[in-house]
């Protein structure tokens, strides 16, 4: 019997291609999460498999391509080295798994590995630094549904978000001060946006257009509020920067229609270009490593946006991917579990 710790990365997944064929048999297994999209069983079926998956395959697999390195998906690429270098920082009392949470590595393949195993712990790490229920907690809830059964369930270790660590933290401003800070106009911190009624479900007694959690953070009440932890989390990154409040914003991207949070990131490009900022810096804190809304949404199409209405210069700083410190950072996390 292996009593080593297990370590388990998980991250979103990507298609195996960016052909058409893969780009629809990943949206089909994303979009029907019930987690990722909140509504009545069949009328989620119809709207993602009859509406948005035939409409929006080949134009999702056109993007994709633009991201596809020889090697392959960016997002798999620093999953495999984290998962590497993670296992040699550790050494060999750990056994370093990494899957997705949608396609491959599969979720059902790792877990089945790690069950045939049998560590004596297992310690859960979705990739998320910022809880929300259509990512950490689809992610935490496919992990217990596929462990249910197991005979032997070992003792199990959540790190269910990391928002506010500080080595965290040092790391993206680290990377941001590879560029002189002083030629900035103004400052982004860019999250993945979600639709209004997910967070409102968080916290039933308080209106998310309403509440004040962007101008400060309550951990009594909104640490497993996404809103509220995106904007400490910029908080925290600008005060270590020494970023003054007024020459930063706050934004949220990828969204599908208008009742998701705001500021929406594209229109903010649009705005500050035309207020006369030339030169704009833009995080993306939410996403661990470079990926399709990095790359190609933040350096390419936010980039033409801003440029097109005024705009000189857009500089975004590079995700943790597979920064050393990022790894050391990881190994911390998970020792202290």
């Amino acid at each position: 019997m292996n009593k080593k710790t297990t370590i388990l990365l998980i991250n979103l997944g990507t298609p195996n291609s960016p052909s058409v064929k893969d780009v629809r048999s990943y949206l089909k297994e994303f979009l029907n999460d019930k987690r990722v999209i909140d509504i009545p069983w069949l009328l989620r079926k119809i709207l993602v498999n009859m509406i948005i998956i035939p409409f929006r395959a080949k134009n999702s697999s056109k993007i994709y391509k633009e991201l596809w390195t020889p090697e392959g998906s960016p997002l798999m690429l620093y999953g495999e080295k984290v998962k590497s270098m993670l296992q040699e920082e550790l050494g060999n009392n750990y056994n370093v798994e990494l899957a997705m949470r949608y396609k491959e590595p599969s979720l059902p393949n790792v877990l089945n590995k790690i069950k045939s195993e049998m560590p004596e712990r297992l310690i859960v790490f979705p990739m998320y630094p910022q809880y929300a229920s259509s990512s950490t907690g689809s992610t935490i809830e496919r992990v217990m549904e596929l462990m249910k059964s197991w005979e032997v369930i070992p003792e199990v270790n959540i790190i269910n978000q990391f928002f506010e660590d500080p080595d965290y933290i040092k790391i993206i401003a680290n990377n941001a001060l590879k560029h002189d800070l002083t030629n900035f106009d103004h400052f982004v911190f860019s999250f993945h946006g979600l639709p209004i009624r997910q967070i409102n479900k968080v916290h039933p007694d308080r209106n998310c257009k309403t509440c004040d959690c962007d101008k400060k953070f309550k951990r009594e009440t909104d640490y497993y509020c996404y809103k509220a932890t995106c904007y400490e989390n910029a908080r925290l990154i600008a005060q270590e920067l020494n970023i003054p409040h007024e020459r930063y914003t706050v934004a949220f991207q990828s969204r599908l229609d208008k009742d998701w949070l705001e500021p929406f990131a594209d229109k903010l490009m649009v705005k500050l270009a035309k207020e006369g900022k030339k030169n704009i810096m833009v995080f993306s804190p939410a996403f661990v490593a470079d990926c399709l809304e990095t790359t190609v949404e933040i350096g390419g199409e936010f980039t033409e946006l801003f440029k097109e209405n005024g705009g000189e210069k857009l500089v975004l700083v590079e995700s943790l991917n597979d920064n050393p410190a990022w790894i050391k950072t990881i190994k911390k996390l998970v020792l202290n579990q």
